[in-house]
């Protein structure tokens, strides 16, 4: 699926410019919330909910749900939704899942989840091995790291239901199908969205580390053409040869200096179905990212010079479909925005000293590359992703949920 390209944003002459409010400090708004009796029940629910959190949590993750394949997991994510009292709860066609808590202003600060996992999980899944259980502090088995942000939100929404909190705007509260295939239901939330948003919130963690950019990124499908024949018809073309020359030259291009923070990555490589044929075609995936987008654009025209030399050596023609064209960067006054800094001072609450840089990605990408002020909460939810191990912190679920729940009341 194509996805129209998107222009650099520190070129914008015209971007919106969300400068801090000099009347009201973050430090000052912060305070006033954790005054409010009702931000107060807020979080008291949050810490009493453990258990909650790890019920939602070993749900969510028992379900399979890889990218493109997530129905399953968004209808059970609606139903839950519904019951902990969210407005206007719907599944579109990606499918998303959205639901609603009412403010005062019309606007809407929407927080974005993911949905779907990688296909390894799905395979760890499908295997039969351990199902999601707690051990201590942890809730231990395949989709539990990833998942954990969407029982975060979950324990965060219903504690300000609960607790009756209004906010100055909507909470949209969003779990985004297809991230992990192209930012698919990201670009149609979006697309809902985009005239009601005064910001967007990507949940990927606690808040360790508040990032308020994002970084540039091309998706290619290189499909090769060759002849298909028999094992033993030497004359013809092999275009699985083809493909490894090219992956493995184009693997190793060199990255000076001015590519830091800059990433090639072939992740899916798909040809010929029995042992002994030649395929016709098959192709491989190019997963290209920097904070630089003409780092992006040198890499690119290495990598044509790559497929043109590899053509010459095997006579297997190579064709680069673009699938992602995504150019990030920064909306003007972002690191200086109400958004950013009322998010500082939540997490400085939870006790910690965030980090702050530019370097966001995936969900919030789509906002940042349309112009619209989008951050995201990243720290540390677990490890052993996309492994039997796989584990979610309990801890930090309860720290990302009032990290949420105190950023919404208090925008």
């Amino acid at each position: 699926m194509n996805v129209r390209r998107l222009g650099v944003l520190l070129l914008l002459a015209c971007a919106p410019s969300f400068a801090a409010d000099p009347t009201t400090t973050p430090e000052n708004t912060l305070v006033a919330a954790l005054e409010r009796e009702d931000v107060t029940a807020c979080l008291d629910w949050i810490d009493a909910s453990e258990d909650r959190a790890v019920e939602s949590l070993i749900s969510l993750a028992s379900i399979v749900s890889p990218s493109g394949q997530e129905h399953e997991r968004a209808r059970w994510l609606a139903e839950r939704m519904r019951a902990i009292g969210l407005e206007d709860v719907s599944i579109d066609a990606t499918p998303n899942v959205v639901g609603r808590i009412k403010g005062r202003s019309g606007r809407a600060l929407v927080f974005i989840t993911t949905l779907d996992d990688l296909g390894t999980i799905a395979e760890l899944q499908r295997a039969g091995g351990p199902k999601p259980r707690r051990e201590g502090d942890r809730v231990v088995g395949p989709a539990t790291e990833v998942q954990s942000v969407n029982a975060a939100m979950l324990v965060a929404a219903e504690a300000l239901v609960r607790s009756g909190v209004t906010p100055e705007h909507d909470i949209v509260i969003a779990s985004v199908a297809q991230e992990e295939t192209g930012l698919i239901g990201m670009q149609a939330l979006f697309d809902v969205w985009q005239d009601r948003a005064v910001g967007w919130v990507d949940v990927l963690g606690d808040g360790e580390e508040i990032v308020y950019g994002a970084e540039s990124i091309h998706w290619w499908k290189i499909v090769a053409h060759g002849s298909g024949g028999h094992t033993e018809q030497d004359d013809l073309p092999n275009v699985n040869q083809a493909i490894a020359r090219a992956v493995d030259q184009i693997l190793a291009l060199p990255r000076p200096g001015r590519h830091e923070h800059t990433y090639i990555n072939v992740g899916i490589i798909q040809s010929g179905e029995v042992y002994n044929h030649k395929p016709v075609s098959g192709w491989f995936s190019l997963d290209l990212r920097s904070m630089q987008g003409d780092v992006l654009r040198d890499i690119e025209h290495d990598v044509k010079a790559v497929l043109e030399r590899v053509e010459a050596e095997t006579g297997v023609r190579f064709e680069m479909e673009p699938t992602v064209t995504m150019d990030g960067g920064q909306v003007p006054g972002a690191r200086e925005s109400r958004l950013v800094r009322i998010s500082i001072e939540v997490s400085r609450h939870l006790g910690y000293e965030p980090t702050v840089s530019a370097r966001g990605c995936c969900n919030m990408s789509v906002s940042v590359a349309r112009g619209r002020l989008a951050i995201g909460l990243h720290g540390v939810r677990g490890g052993g992703r996309a492994t039997s191990e796989e584990w979610a912190s309990i801890p930090a679920i309860v720290r990302t949920a009032k990290h949420v729940a105190l950023l919404a009341a208090a925008y």
